[in-house]
């Protein structure tokens, strides 16, 4: 394959732009992840329940997403990454679709998991590919691409999502996702031979759980999979409240919701591939902290509800924390072993199991106050920062 390095070794040129095209299957999965945040004020109208019950299709989605992680990314050793791929971007456009015909929350709440189940495999499968493809001080550029559609689907979903719906409908909009991931489905099948190359097939016969257990047995695995973990956790519950956050705090319809969250991930589709190597030049020991740092303070801020257009700044800047973490966590993670499925898929399940614990959390202890949650997740990911400066000191 012109210009690809398989197995990661050097290469005279290195082509992204396989990264780009493959990376396009997690930007609209995490579209369809994240545009119902803005939704939840009207969702609960729609089906005559509150928010708090509405709120639960997110962990649901994210914990079914977060579980399947560890099966999907292991099997993409065995029989493929492509299969994996596509596999798992069929299963999510099928039931994002059947999505757009539910009657009722609770039905809407078990497809969410269904469709985070069929998903799974598509991120953690990517991340192997990459580290499959790229070599190690080129790996930070193609995970910069990848996290910045992650966060660009993001950014989107929450805020054309809610443009669309307030054109379409909501049931519109679901499925026009479908629509849309089954177009990109065509793409990739279609790009196989350029992006996936003839080496396919790794014909591994390991014990999954095995390799697992050898991975998290070195002290350097367990500590960057607590911080997935972790930083998951924060940015997942803030972001799951944030449209409910501008509702009662401006009062803003769908719509303006999701132009007030649409500066969450602009900074990594925009920057994502220059802070990748900007990891890549002066080291992750050095950025991952900013990163901690930046999104605790930007939400400790967000708890003193400053006006709205500081906010939206926030949001912006809450997403810039991120985008300086975990795509640095992700690169680190691909060091840990030669078998880049098991070590990618426990990223996925620990990064996804922080995303549904966090919005779960947050869910359970909203009553104390929106201002006081955020202030309590504000101080944790504070307190993980500090520490993470000499958790990370020797990675380079």
């Amino acid at each position: 394959m012109s210009g690809i390095n398989k197995g990661g070794g050097t290469a005279a040129q290195v082509s992204m732009l396989p990264v780009y095209i493959i990376s396009l299957a997690t930007f609209i999965i995490f579209f369809q992840g994240f545009m119902v945040a803005p939704l939840l004020p009207m969702l609960s109208e729609q089906f005559d329940t509150t928010v708090r019950h509405v709120s639960f299709i997110e962990p649901a989605y994210l914990l079914g997403y977060g579980l399947f992680t560890l099966v999907y990314a292991p099997l993409s050793d065995r029989f493929g990454r492509f299969r994996i791929v596509t596999f798992c971007l069929f299963m999510f456009c099928l039931f994002t679709l059947f999505t757009a015909f539910v009657n009722g929350i609770n039905q809407m709440i078990f497809l969410r998991l269904l469709t985070g189940i069929g998903a799974a495999g598509v991120a953690p499968t990517t991340i192997s590919w990459i580290s499959d493809t790229y070599p190690y001080e080129k790996r930070g550029h193609a995970l910069g691409i990848f996290f910045g559609n992650m966060a660009g689907g993001t950014a989107f979903g929450s805020s054309a999502g809610a443009f669309i719906t307030s054109l379409i409908g909501w049931r519109g909009l679901f499925a026009g996702v479908a629509g849309i991931g089954l177009v990109i489905l065509i793409l990739i099948l279609i790009r196989q031979k350029n992006s996936f190359g003839n080496r396919e097939a790794i014909t591994t016969r390991d014990n999954i759980l095995l390799s697992f257990r050898t991975i998290l047995s070195a002290g350097r695995a367990r500590r960057t999979y607590f911080y997935v973990l972790f930083n998951g956790m924060f940015h997942s519950g803030i972001f799951a409240w944030l449209g409910y956050f501008f509702y009662s705090n401006y009062g803003l319809n769908e719509f303006q919701i999701g132009l007030a969250l649409l500066g969450y991930g602009i900074p990594g589709l925009l920057l994502g591939p220059l802070l990748g190597r900007l990891a890549d030049r002066y080291g992750r020991n050095k950025i991952i902290p900013i990163g901690l740092f930046l999104g605790a303070i930007t939400v400790l801020l967000l708890s003193q509800n400053f006006s709205l257009a500081v906010s939206c700044i926030l949001v912006a800047l809450l997403s810039l924390g991120f985008d300086l973490s975990h795509p640095l966590f992700a690169a680190i993670v691909t060091t840990f072993s030669a078998k880049k499925g098991a070590a990618t898929g426990l990223f996925a399940f620990f990064l996804f199991s922080g995303y549904g614990l966090g919005s779960l959390v947050l869910s359970l202890i909203v009553d104390i106050g929106l201002d006081r949650a955020f202030q309590l997740f504000g101080i944790g990911i504070w307190v993980a920062a500090f520490s993470s400066i000499f958790v990370f000191r020797k990675e380079k």
